[in-house]
């Protein structure tokens, strides 16, 4: 154990009362970092990686809702006095947190105020702390911008959370928790929802700021990747408890666990492409099976040369700005020029960064946004010409399952309604039961067990919500499903699950996928062929494996070296 420690968390027990009953959440949790060292703590959700931190912090429910044993102590050096922010009363904590402890959070869109301006947010945090006038505290703010690398620092202290990008508004959180000079800094998930070029730009200005001001982090996440990148120890956590601690080298290269191994095994190798991934259960019941017996996924090749959909020249624009007279002065061309064909059975991959148009292109090929020009084809049809009727047999044949499996299911319709709504909108089957046994069937096949038909969305998990809306989607038995970042906010084992499920179904039925994401690594496992788009255009595009061993363009390269690799 170090001597020299800034943070060290003994025996923390943290239970929640929910229906009358107390439920433990972490169990008998040790954990230490110093000054200039990065602790990854990794884990999948409801494991116990955020909980335990924010007892840290005392952001946790009060007793009786909420009840915290153990000790957390703190001290800013080896000569300081250590102080227990667990026992210590409200108005001290205050004193410690944002000043000598501060937080990133998972979302900065929620984490941010929507209707204070960013240079505001971060001031405040500034002038809480510190007796120091305004004019000098703007100042530090406007310098704290530049150097976590945010672009024109004056426009964006001016401007609202919703007016600058992802990876901007993660930027400003990071400004707001080092503008204190913290001594140790708790990183929740910070990357999680970035692009892999975002995320690696990230990583890197957390460890330059890490070495200038010899911070301790303590870094959360469940990609064991971006813990490679960063984290000099690792604790794994499961079910509330950890099962293995230790150097990164020696968790990443050596697990003893079978959790550990199994967080490892089931990314997307970039080297082979599995026909299926293995998932933590599998390591945790002992059924893994050995490498050669692994059996790899071949290419698919399209049985016809009439494409299932054709695109040609698609434009899709959105005005900026429009005169007094409602004119449009300023557009975006968020598709600019896009051409390509689908084909009958196949997996085609579209990545790129976030912003570059890809969602705008999904939706646009469902008649969800009208396109500016072009044409686009499904069965040698225009769909600019289509009738009422051929109108909604399309929207039979064409399904999309979304990004955020939480905001896309009604939360106040069970999940077996939920998946029953589309027969029911397009006359299939002529009666309720028979459209429920056909529910319940479906159910079964996407791995929900029938018994939960009558329960509602919050009474389950990402991974088991993301079921729900693929089982939605493919209810009415389409031909082509467009995947829009359907497995990006979940764990890499949901996310292999999820994967595994996807390919299944495609074997077993013969759908057309069209997978977007931004995440390479996931879409070379899945795709056949992969498209790469930059700011509204095709760039690049090739069968999977092809595309990888020999990117062509330098913006493809870029993607691929930015992917977070255990080396």
């Amino acid at each position: 154990m170090m001597e020299d420690w800034l943070l060290k968390i003994e025996n923390l027990h943290i239970q929640f009362l929910h229906d009358g009953e107390y439920h433990t959440a972490v169990s008998g949790v040790n954990l230490q970092v110093g000054p200039g060292r990065t602790l990854g703590i990794v884990g999948e959700s409801g494991s116990g990686k955020s909980v335990s931190t924010m007892s840290v912090m005392g952001l946790l429910p009060k007793p009786p809702q909420c009840l915290v044993e153990g000790t957390a102590l703190f001290r800013t050096n080896s000569k300081a006095a250590p102080v227990d922010m667990i026992s210590l009363p409200e108005e001290e904590k205050r004193k410690y947190r944002g000043r000598d402890i501060s937080m990133i959070f998972q979302e900065p869109m929620t984490s941010l105020n929507p209707v204070q301006k960013c240079g505001a947010q971060v001031l405040e945090m500034l002038m809480q702390h510190e007796q120091i006038g305004r004019k000098e505290a703007r100042q530090r703010v406007l310098e704290l911008f530049e150097e976590v690398m945010l672009p024109r620092p004056k426009k964006i202290f001016d401007s609202y959370p919703h007016e600058i990008s992802g990876g901007q508004k993660q930027r400003v959180m990071i400004a707001m928790a080092l503008i204190c000079h913290p001594h140790l800094l708790i990183a929740d998930e910070p990357t999680t929802a970035l692009d892999v070029t975002v995320q690696k730009t990230i990583l890197e200005l957390l460890r330059s700021l890490q070495q200038k001001y010899n911070i301790g982090i303590i870094f959360i996440t469940h990609d064991l990747g971006v813990i490679a990148q960063i984290a000099d120890d690792v604790a794994v956590m499961y079910k509330g408890k950890i099962v293995e601690q230790g150097s990164a080298e020696q968790v990443l290269h050596h697990p003893q666990h079978p959790y550990t191994q199994g967080l490892l095994a089931c990314r997307p190798p970039l080297e082979s492409r599995p026909r299926k991934l293995p998932t933590v259960k599998d390591f945790l019941e002992g059924k893994v099976a050995k490498p050669n017996e692994v059996a790899n996924r071949e290419i698919y090749t399209p049985h016809s040369d009439q494409p299932l959909m054709s695109v040609r020249d698609l434009e899709v624009t959105y005005a900026l700005e429009k005169n007094i007279l409602g004119k449009v002065t300023k557009e975006l061309k968020a598709v600019d020029g896009f051409s390509f064909d689908i084909y009958k059975g196949e997996t085609l991959g579209l990545v790129g960064e976030s912003g570059c148009g890809k969602s705008t292109l999904g939706r646009t090929l469902l008649r969800l946004l009208n396109h500016s020009s072009g044409s686009i084809t499904y069965h040698g049809k225009n769909l600019d010409q289509l009738t009422r009727s051929e109108q909604q047999e399309l929207r039979r044949k064409v399904q999309i399952v979304f990004q955020d499996p939480y905001s896309s299911l009604n939360p106040r319709i069970t999940i077996g309604e939920a998946i029953l709504e589309p027969l029911k909108c397009h006359h299939r089957y002529s009666d309720q039961s028979e459209r429920r046994d056909r529910v319940l069937q479906l159910m079964q096949q996407v791995g929900l067990e029938p018994t939960w038909y009558n329960r509602y969305p919050h009474e389950f998990s990402g991974g088991q919500r993301q079921r729900v809306c693929i089982a939605r989607a493919l209810i009415l038995e389409p031909e082509l499903v467009v995947c829009d970042e359907s497995v990006s906010a979940l764990d890499v084992s949901v996310q292999a699950q999820v994967l595994n499920l996807l390919n299944d179904l495609k074997e077993q039925y013969g759908y057309t996928y069209l997978f977007i994401t931004h995440d390479l690594s996931v879409v070379k496992f899945l795709s056949d062929r992969i498209m790469v788009m930059e700011k509204g255009r095709l760039v690049e595009m090739g069968p999977s494996d092809e595309l990888f061993a020999h990117p062509q363009q330098p913006y493809t390269q870029r993607l691929i070296a930015a992917l977070p690799k255990i080396k």
